[in-house]
């Protein structure tokens, strides 16, 4: 379960397509059909929030 260093999330996670995403402003969110090439970008980004709403919101 890796933490992150963002201001907006606290920890991501993805298991079986299933990308979990907890937020430091509210609770945990899924999201389902994330590819595991999307979720392992998404850990080396440099602004996670960014790289949520350019590639995951409203996607997933």
């Amino acid at each position: 379960m890796p933490y992150v260093n963002s201001s907006a999330i606290s920890r991501i996670e993805w298991n079986a397509g299933t990308l979990s995403i907890w937020f430091r402003t509210s609770c945990k969110y899924d999201y389902f059909g994330v590819p595991n090439a999307v979720y392992e970008v998404f850990l080396n980004a440099g602004s996670k929030a960014s790289f949520f709403n350019d590639f995951i919101r409203d996607r997933y």
